[in-house]
């Protein structure tokens, strides 16, 4: 009798632990290129070259009963110089962090509240056939702060689908110069442009096979206010070859589109104009690289 009260008492205790238990689940990945390549009388003609690129992308994610809150934030940064004398050219530049509150409606639905916020670390530039240079972005220009209701299809770890009819999004240009220019689609003079509409995202990522990741997002936004026909689209791609716990190899694919977004169109006389156009980024790395994981259990109600 005395045991089975035990074991009673047992699984009571655990059913309720379990109930308030406070899941915590924080980590990232911190990686680091390098590539240089230098010649000297080198017959075949030569052209030196230096490459940086760092990235950082952690995560801290909190579960608990029905809620769970997700926290992602991407940072990444790289520079090129090529030639004698040539100067260092940006080549990567990225401030991206969300984050995604979720209550279980079941069926693997929650009901979810989603931010997010978008921008650069540095200045911008397109360089002329004439040596100058003109100025494009900067930090805050632009940025994208967004904040949207909907909801989150969630049928295992590996996968996520978000969609909500309500959205807000804000397009900030902080750099005066191109606020004045009407840059991005703001007014001339405007640092800010609302927009509201509906808003898409999706996220995918599996371990295809033995250290490969294959990651997949694809966001879309619908502005309600103006053109809803000319979808915003950002797809990135990204595979992670892993060599051993140091060393990583990648492949990344970026397409971005914004209806009021104007890129730099590549003439033939090798200047540039401004108009709209599809932007395309793809990236080819290997290098040094630290994974961190933390779990963590509080019981404490």
């Amino acid at each position: 009798m005395k045991k089975l009260l035990s074991v009673l008492l047992l699984v009571y205790c655990t059913n309720l632990c379990a109930q308030n238990d406070t899941i915590w689940r924080n980590g990232g990945l911190f990686n680091f290129n390098f590539n240089q390549a230098n010649f000297y009388q080198w017959a075949g003609g030569n052209n030196n070259s230096l490459a940086l690129n760092g990235l950082a992308s952690v995560y801290s994610k909190y579960s608990k009963g029905s809620w769970t809150w997700d926290n992602t934030g991407d940072f990444a940064l790289g520079a090129i110089k090529q030639g004698e004398g040539g100067e260092l050219r940006k080549s990567d530049d990225r401030i991206d962090i969300n984050s995604k509150l979720g209550y279980d409606i079941g069926k693997k639905l929650y009901f979810s509240l989603l931010a997010g916020f978008r921008t650069q670390f540095t200045e911008g530039f397109v360089f002329n056939s004439d040596g100058t240079r003109d100025r494009i972005s900067n930090l805050l220009a632009p940025a994208y702060a967004l904040g949207s209701i909907g909801i989150d299809y969630k049928p295992n770890t590996d996968f996520t689908f978000f969609l909500s009819p309500v959205t807000s999004r804000t397009l900030i240009v902080m750099d005066e110069k191109l606020s004045q220019a009407g840059a991005f689609g703001v007014k001339p003079g405007d640092n800010i442009l609302a927009e509201f509409g509906a808003y898409m995202t999706t996220k995918y990522k599996k371990n295809i096979m033995e250290n490969v990741t294959l990651s997949v997002r694809l966001d879309l936004f619908s502005n309600y206010l103006d053109k809803p026909k000319n979808v915003d689209v950002n797809a990135e791609l990204l595979l992670v070859f892993k060599i051993n716990k140091f060393l990583q190899a990648s492949i990344s694919s970026t397409l971005l589109y914004d209806d009021n977004t104007l890129v730099p169109v590549a003439l033939d006389n090798g200047e540039y104009r401004q108009g709209k156009g599809v932007q395309l980024k793809n990236v080819l790395g290997i290098g040094l690289s630290y994974k961190l994981q933390k779990f963590k259990i509080d019981s404490n109600k």
